[in-house]
């Protein structure tokens, strides 16, 4: 009897070894679990994308759009225009240069002239 006191002792008693205690649930219970969260997940995410306003969106996109389309126009003939420009002052200063080569020119004899009458 003291065999079996000491047997019920220690398997039962204060001094006994630690166990720890998990329930005993099946993994298929913990994929199906998962399985429902994920699917719960996927229906509110459907759910409050479905209430937002899809149509309003793809009609500012439509008309940003445009209007990018439009201002790309705008800056191309912007670009055209400088070029007009750039390419008209080029001939300008072209003009001027020869313009003041023919006036020095002029200058020099209305000066030399000058001095021939003069003498």
């Amino acid at each position: 009897m003291k065999k079996f006191r000491r047997r019920v002792r220690n398997h039962y008693g204060y001094t006994a070894r630690r166990v720890a205690v998990k329930a005993d649930r099946p993994w298929y219970y913990q994929v199906i679990v998962a399985f429902l969260c994920v699917g719960m997940g996927f229906g509110l995410s459907y759910f409050m994308m479905g209430s937002s306003d899809y149509e309003a969106v793809g009609s500012q996109l439509v008309e940003v759009q445009h209007q990018n389309k439009m201002l790309e126009y705008k800056l191309v003939e912007a670009q055209r225009d400088l070029q007009i420009e750039l390419a008209t002052s080029n001939n300008i200063s072209k003009d001027l240069a020869k313009v003041q080569d023919e006036n020095l020119k002029a200058k020099e004899d209305l000066l030399f002239y000058k001095k021939m009458t003069k003498k």
